[in-house]
């Protein structure tokens, strides 16, 4: 389906980039804000950064190579993507609304969670996508 092609590599793109951003300034210090004081935990920077490139690059992976892997090794690892790429999203929500985080450290400046919503509604949409193409193939 051209739909979900064309949003995975979104996702895989804006993924990999946000990851590898947090290591230059501005982005650096932002994130470092966002993750202390949201009060998440300095664990959560680490993985938060190395979830963002190890999904961005699985998912480059899988577009790049998909016709030499198999139908469910792509459909597995794509989907866990998404899964990944959803639970980051609902952590990025919690830290906009968090009362201790400056807008002044968030994307684009906006203090309301529109991008991470925007990223979820369509990791949502690829997994349900996704899931039922898979059943419609298993059924014929």
């Amino acid at each position: 389906m051209k739909y979900i092609k064309i949003t995975s590599w979104f996702l895989a793109i804006s993924m990999f980039l946000f990851g590898v951003l947090k290591f230059v300034n501005p982005f650096k210090y932002w994130y470092t804000v966002q993750v202390t004081n949201s009060e998440l935990g300095q664990l959560s920077y680490s993985i938060g950064i190395i979830g963002e490139i190890a999904v961005g690059i699985t998912l480059l992976v899988c577009l790049v190579y998909e016709q030499r892997i198999s139908t469910k090794l792509y459909i597995l690892l794509t989907n866990i993507s998404f899964f990944t790429i959803s639970i980051m999203m609902l952590t990025a929500v919690y830290v906009h609304l968090h009362s201790n985080v400056p807008a002044n450290v968030l994307p684009l400046k906006i203090k309301s969670p529109y991008i991470p919503l925007f990223f979820l509604l369509i990791t949502l949409s690829n997994i349900i996508l996704t899931t039922k193409n898979v059943l419609k193939v298993k059924r014929v």
